[in-house]
C-alpha cells in the first residue's frame, strides 16, 4: 500500500526535533521528501522509507482549490 504524501501536509513525527518541536511541514515530495519544522524553520531531507518510519500521524491536509463556475 502507498501512502500518499501531499505537499502542505502537517505531519507529527515520532521523536522531537532538537528545538522541541514535533509538528513539520511538507514542502517537496517525490523519491526524497523535503519537511520544515513549525517551531524553528529548519529544513530536513529524507527519502521516503526513513519518512514513513518516522512519521506518526498526519494532523492536517491542505484544503484542494475550488472550483469557480466560470
Amino acid at each position: 500500500m502507498v501512502e500518499e504524501i501531499l505537499i502542505g501536509d502537517v505531519i507529527l513525527t515520532r521523536k522531537s526535533h532538537p528545538c522541541g518541536g514535533s509538528e513539520w511541514t511538507v514542502i517537496r515530495t517525490g523519491a526524497d521528501i523535503k519537511i520544515r519544522c513549525n517551531t524553528c524553520g529548519r529544513l530536513v531531507m529524507m527519502d521516503r522509507e526513513t519518512f514513513l518510519k518516522r512519521r506518526k500521524s498526519v494532523l492536517s491536509r491542505p484544503q484542494p482549490p475550488a472550483e469557480t463556475p466560470e
